[in-house]
Protein backbone atom coordinates (compact mmCIF):
# COMPACT_ATOMS: atom_id res chain seq x y z
CA UNK A 1 0.00 0.00 0.00
CA UNK A 2 1.43 3.33 -1.05
CA UNK A 3 1.66 6.13 1.50
CA UNK A 4 1.50 8.64 -1.33
CA UNK A 5 -1.86 10.27 -2.10
CA UNK A 6 -2.89 10.79 -5.70
CA UNK A 7 -5.18 13.78 -6.33
CA UNK A 8 -7.25 13.68 -9.46
CA UNK A 9 -9.44 16.51 -10.57
CA UNK A 10 -12.74 15.26 -11.92
CA UNK A 11 -13.17 18.46 -13.94
CA UNK A 12 -10.08 20.69 -14.07
CA UNK A 13 -11.88 23.46 -15.99
CA UNK A 14 -14.52 23.81 -13.28
CA UNK A 15 -11.76 23.92 -10.65
CA UNK A 16 -9.84 26.59 -12.59
CA UNK A 17 -12.91 28.78 -13.16
CA UNK A 18 -14.02 28.50 -9.55
CA UNK A 19 -10.49 29.39 -8.40
CA UNK A 20 -10.74 32.59 -10.45
CA UNK A 21 -13.94 33.47 -8.55
CA UNK A 22 -12.55 32.88 -5.05
CA UNK A 23 -13.60 35.68 -2.63
CA UNK A 24 -16.45 36.67 -4.96
CA UNK A 25 -20.19 36.28 -4.52
CA UNK A 26 -21.47 33.37 -6.58
CA UNK A 27 -24.60 31.35 -7.17
CA UNK A 28 -24.24 27.56 -7.31
CA UNK A 29 -26.82 25.06 -8.49
CA UNK A 30 -26.24 21.54 -7.15
CA UNK A 31 -28.10 18.29 -7.52
CA UNK A 32 -29.73 19.07 -4.15
CA UNK A 33 -30.61 22.76 -4.60
CA UNK A 34 -28.96 26.14 -4.91
CA UNK A 35 -26.75 28.33 -2.72
CA UNK A 36 -25.78 31.96 -3.17
CA UNK A 37 -22.99 33.50 -1.12
CA UNK A 38 -19.30 34.29 -0.77
CA UNK A 39 -16.97 31.69 -2.30
CA UNK A 40 -14.37 31.50 0.45
CA UNK A 41 -12.29 28.45 -0.53
CA UNK A 42 -11.77 26.25 -3.59
CA UNK A 43 -10.28 22.78 -3.19
CA UNK A 44 -9.83 20.00 -5.77
CA UNK A 45 -12.82 18.04 -4.43
CA UNK A 46 -15.08 20.69 -2.85
CA UNK A 47 -15.78 24.39 -2.40
CA UNK A 48 -16.94 26.40 0.59
CA UNK A 49 -19.65 29.02 0.07
CA UNK A 50 -20.65 31.17 3.03
CA UNK A 51 -24.27 32.28 3.09
CA UNK A 52 -24.87 34.56 6.04
CA UNK A 53 -22.59 33.16 8.73
CA UNK A 54 -23.07 29.55 7.60
CA UNK A 55 -20.45 27.74 5.52
CA UNK A 56 -21.78 25.31 2.90
CA UNK A 57 -19.36 22.57 1.87
CA UNK A 58 -20.23 21.58 -1.70
CA UNK A 59 -18.64 18.63 -3.50
CA UNK A 60 -17.39 19.70 -6.91
CA UNK A 61 -18.97 16.63 -8.53
CA UNK A 62 -22.41 17.79 -7.30
CA UNK A 63 -22.21 21.17 -9.07
CA UNK A 64 -24.49 21.53 -12.11
CA UNK A 65 -23.66 25.18 -12.86
CA UNK A 66 -22.42 28.34 -11.15
CA UNK A 67 -22.26 32.04 -11.95
CA UNK A 68 -20.69 35.19 -10.50
CA UNK A 69 -23.22 37.56 -8.91
CA UNK A 70 -22.81 41.07 -10.23
CA UNK A 71 -22.68 43.86 -7.69
CA UNK A 72 -25.49 46.35 -8.09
Amino acid sequence: MSSELDWRLSDPYVYQNLSNLENSTIGVQTTQGSVRGQLTHVYPDHIIVEMGDTPFYIRTQEIIWFFPVKKS
